[in-house]
């Protein structure tokens, strides 16, 4: 084939599945047969091995391809992705539309109705009409990078359906498992001897954050846009209407449940039709969300913490039935929490198989007093986490007698530490088996003793394997121990051992914090380290001596002296030390120039990072507290410094930039 045909060809090819597959993944509306359409696909592959130079990356064939990663890089999001405030009743209802009402000084506002999907939260970002990054929503500002693991599902376009797209368009959307899609998933999972799925939000959640993108590429994922949090470049649509009806020009799939409504009566209308149609739709829902129609009405309402005034989710009541307690076990997190679980008469709820409920904690389970052979309502919370709402009281059996909690871990026999009854955690956590991962984790983790290199997919072939049981094994190690794990040369096996001999030397705050010990963060640990100066005189503190710490009350004084009294515990430290482990000496602070100052960091600082920032800060004597308050003394702000910037100048208190922190830290002692 001569060079331009072929590279004619290759752009017809492209051009034709595109279409194809947008007829058949968004708008349900084939036109040609799956054998046609592979067929197509095949001749375009053959293309594009013959003549590389003809690959594109919007081409069909780049949907899966892309090496598997290690991790997720963090994506700051243009916009952040908000909360939505939620609806639960006809009344929340009204009261929602009347303060939309009276902000805007309208007698009534059109509303866009739309599902909302049992999902997982993404935005795509196109740059000149190609898909150039996806990520999860996070935490609202921040979330992880998924592109590869994105562009496999067919849904969504690699490229705009449009000669002129914006320059920069981010769509907000939500990534789901439909329903048939789900069971054949769970199928699959069965016939491999892997565990099922719970429900498709799971399902889709972790299909989508696959290390490997061609396994996201086998589970059939689907996407529905909703919203924008950039549009640059062409005019912006000036409603939600008329919004989504242009993501769907251009070639994004958008439910078409979708409605305007007029006011509280049509909001409660579509919900109501959409509510007795739930079950027939292709896809989990649970509920519905409204969203004032104009932009300029939305702008004028703004948002209030994290989540806009001008929209709300109507969330649809969770699905009840009755069933018996067989018996209740206390299962350990990987952090050591202890949560009861209550084993029951399986039951369907919601339309899923539910034989297991949470009881949160031992005051829940003590505040709704289940017993073994009770009769209770289970319910799926947020059609989601199965959990008992209460006991069918006049049905209990004479036999039932209140469940007592262990005061020792079921897993290792450690003590078990309780929060004023709310949280019971495992004193033994660098012992216990159930934590054994997490410990690890932690223990390496960036902030901790910062081994490089010790990921969560190695912690879990060490462990695994029988290679580590405490913190302590890991400086056992040798390269020949790691270089016939997967994924671990000779190479990245022995830059491993280097970091691991490396953390040796640490400094005491970051011992203490890697230590993982209950209810002790970064800035209790460092508190600790200054006020006893060695560790040996912390671990024979008594309660009543670390109550004299500032910042530390009974709760956190007792889990810290029940950790250094468990004798495992002491055994592992004592094994740390061994190693090698250990640390410049540390004086007591004498005062410094922001002595008994406290110090709040906020946005991005450009030529430090916030821990070292934090910790010159330290040095100079101030405290860094991580929220603003009347007594706080003064924030240092760097760029897109968000809310806390706001309560600084709410409660007077002093903002400088990074100039100014700067001149503090020149006069800080050296490390």
């Amino acid at each position: 084939m001569m060079e331009d045909a072929a590279s004619a060809r290759a752009a017809k090819l492209r051009a034709l599945l595109e279409h194809h597959s947008h007829r058949y993944y968004v708008l349900d509306d084939p036109e040609i047969s799956d054998a046609e359409y592979d067929r197509l696909f095949a001749e375009l592959v053959e293309l594009e091995r013959k003549r590389p130079d003809l690959a594109r990356p919007d081409s069909p064939t780049q949907r899966v391809g892309a090496r598997p990663s290690a991790a997720f890089a963090p994506v700051v999001h243009a916009q952040p992705m908000l909360s939505l405030a939620n609806v639960f009743s006809e009344q929340e209802l009204a009261d929602f539309d009347r303060r939309v009402r009276e902000r805007l000084g309208h007698d009534e506002v059109i509303y866009v109705a739309e599902p909302k999907l049992d999902g997982l939260a993404v935005s795509l970002r196109y740059e000149g009409g190609l898909l150039v990054r996806a990520a999860t929503r996070g935490d609202g500002t921040t979330g992880e990078d998924v592109t590869a693991n994105v562009r496999t599902i067919r849904s969504c376009p690699l490229r705009l359906r449009a000669s002129k797209p914006p320059r920069i368009l981010e769509v907000r959307g939500e990534v789901y498992l439909p329903r048939d899609g789900f069971l054949r998933l769970n199928e699959a999972q069965a016939a491999q001897g892997g565990k099922p799925f719970a429900n498709p939000r799971n399902a889709a959640a972790g299909s989508l954050r696959q290390l490997d993108p061609a396994v996201s590429a086998q589970r059939p994922l689907r996407l529905f846009c909703y919203g924008v949090g950039e549009w640059s470049g062409g005019a912006v649509p000036s409603s939600q209407e008329r919004l989504l009806a242009a993501l769907s020009d251009l070639g994004l799939p958008v439910n078409p449940e979708r409605r305007v409504v007029k006011g509280y009566t049509g909001c409660l209308q579509y919900y109501e039709d959409l509510g007795r149609r739930r079950a027939q739709l292709a896809y989990e829902i649970d509920g519905v969300v409204y969203k004032v129609n104009e932009v300029f009405e939305q702008r004028l309402l703004g948002e209030v913490s994290r989540s806009p005034r001008w929209a709300a989710a109507h969330k649809f009541p969770a699905e009840e039935a009755v069933t018996r307690v067989l018996r209740i076990d206390v299962q350990v997190g990987r952090t050591g929490a202890l949560t009861p679980v209550a084993v029951l008469v399986a039951v369907a709820v919601g339309g899923v198989m539910v034989s297991h409920a949470t009881l949160h904690n031992p005051d829940g389970l003590a505040r709704k007093d289940v017993r073994v052979g009770d009769l209770v309502r289970v319910r799926r919370a947020g059609d989601v986490i199965p959990e008992i709402v209460g006991v069918v009281l006049d049905q209990r059996p004479s036999h039932a007698r209140p469940f007592v909690f262990p005061d020792h871990c079921p897993v290792c026999g450690s003590p078990v530490i309780r929060n004023q009854g709310v949280v019971a955690r495992c004193a033994g956590g660098l012992v216990c088996q159930a934590q054994r991962r997490q410990t690890i984790r932690h223990f390496a983790s960036r902030r901790a003793l910062d081994i490089q290199g010790l990921g969560d997919k190695l912690v879990e072939q060490l462990v695994d394997g029988g290679l580590v049981e405490t913190v302590a094994d890991l400086f056992k190690l040798k390269v020949s121990d790691l270089a016939g794990l997967e994924r671990m040369g000779e190479r990245s096996a022995t830059n491993v051992t280097q970091a691991i001999a490396k953390s040796r030397l640490t400094t005491l705050p970051r011992f203490l914090y890697a230590l993982g010990i209950p209810e002790v963060g970064e800035a209790t640990a460092r508190t600790l380290a200054l006020h006893f100066a060695s560790l040996k005189a912390l671990m024979v503190a008594d309660e009543h001596e670390l109550t004299a710490v500032q910042d530390v009350g009974p709760v956190v004084a007792h889990a810290i002296a029940v950790f250094f009294s468990e004798p495992h515990n002491r055994a592992v430290i004592a094994a740390l030390q061994a190693a090698g482990v250990h640390w410049p000496a540390l004086e007591k602070p004498s005062g410094g120039l922001l002595s008994g100052k406290t110090v709040v960091l906020t946005g991005t600082l450009e030529g430090m990072t916030r821990e070292e920032a934090r910790a010159a800060l330290e040095r100079l004597g101030a405290k860094v507290s991580s929220s603003v308050s009347p007594r706080t003394d003064f924030v240092v702000a760097g760029r897109d410094p968000g809310s806390k910037a706001e309560r600084a100048k709410e409660f007077g208190v002093p903002i400088i930039d990074e100039r100014g922190l700067r001149a503090w830290l020149d006069k800080a002692p050296a490390l």
